[in-house]
């Protein structure tokens, strides 16, 4: 990760050498070129580049713009803080135009210092294959659960296209292939993508590669999206502590909840300072459980991530972060020890 900066010093040195005076804003992206590759009619086709502000300055993003209507560019986070993430977000038109497409993306960034980046995108819109719905689209899913969702490959040009294989790089992904329609130049597919129960918990944004008979080279692209959310939840996620001098102790509850009925199995705390109140057998959807930490004679600031281990699916744990801060003790504490 770079180190943060100040954008007066850093646009000092550019200006000094060959690069040039706009690399700093370059600098806050990781990714600036994006190969959609063959994509069906209709596919809902997107990607983020992803910005963070690396700098001490506050950094504004005024506007983006194309060179080709065939993408269309938003901004997800105009304005950014130190260390904050942001994204440029391109739709590529699959709906409204065909064949080979490339554009450029201008972000143009005007404070703290004006600065234009530019990120190119392409990629092959085939006509002939087209999406019924755009996207394999789960919405949200709650850890543990299973979940399923169809999609219509239509093909138009040859009686004997057909799809040999489906490839997909999630092994919590698994699809079945159904033939519906053949005849008169034109095929068509029903395909059932399965979100498996091991799923982890997060965001789902990935495509399944469909290959055919054609003698293409390029697969085509099936996008797939979704949620999954942690089935546990654990507040507060951030437990301050306070302040305590050494020997003393301090204790605080963390409230863990589900939809359903859970049992806490076990929690896990890798420092000794930390103890937990007995743990119900009693499957309920809230437990309370208490955190006593007992301060050793180190002094200072302790930063420990509490895992707490249920019974409601595989994986199914919820985390809290304790902050504490042992207070060194003063002169005449020590002295009338």
């Amino acid at each position: 990760m770079y180190r943060k900066l100040s954008l007066a010093f850093l646009l000092l040195l550019l200006c000094t050498s060959l690069a040039p005076a706009q690399e700093w804003a370059s600098k806050m992206f990781k990714v600036r070129t994006h190969d959609f590759g063959a994509v069906a009619r209709g596919a809902v086709s997107t990607y983020d580049f992803e910005i963070q502000n690396i700098y001490e300055e506050e950094i504004h993003i005024a506007g983006v713009r194309t060179s080709c209507g065939c993408t269309t560019p938003s901004i997800t986070k105009q304005t950014l803080k130190t260390w904050e993430k942001g994204a440029i977000h391109a739709k590529f038109n699959t709906d409204s135009f065909l064949g080979h497409k490339s554009a450029t993306i201008t972000v143009t960034i005007d404070k703290p210092y004006y600065a234009e980046v530019q990120l190119s995108v392409r990629g092959n819109i085939r006509g002939d294959v087209v999406l019924e719905p755009g996207i394999v689209q789960f919405g949200s899913v709650e850890q543990g659960e299973a979940a399923s969702a169809k999609v219509r490959v239509n093909y138009a040009g040859n009686s004997s296209w057909a799809i040999t294989d489906i490839r997909s790089h999630e092994p919590h992904l698994g699809v079945e292939m159904r033939e519906i329609s053949r005849g008169g130049g034109r095929v068509g597919y029903e395909l059932t993508v399965s979100l498996k129960e091991n799923a982890p918990v997060g965001l789902i944004q990935t495509n399944l590669s469909v290959v055919a008979n054609d003698g293409r080279s390029q697969s085509v692209a099936i996008p797939v999206e979704g949620k999954v959310n942690s089935a546990i939840s654990v507040s507060p996620a951030s437990l301050p502590l306070g302040d305590v001098k050494p020997g003393q102790a301090v204790e605080k509850k963390l409230i863990v909840r589900a939809n359903r009925p859970f049992r806490v199995t076990g929690i896990q705390c890798k420092h000794d300072g930390f103890s937990f109140g007995e743990l119900s057998s009693e499957p309920k959807k809230l437990h309370f459980i208490p955190v006593t930490f007992t301060a050793d004679d180190k002094s200072g600031m302790v930063v420990q991530k509490i895992l707490i281990e249920t019974d409601l699916a595989p994986g199914a744990n919820g985390e809290a972060t304790a902050t504490v801060v042992v207070t060194a003790p003063t002169s005449e504490q020590t002295a009338l020890q």
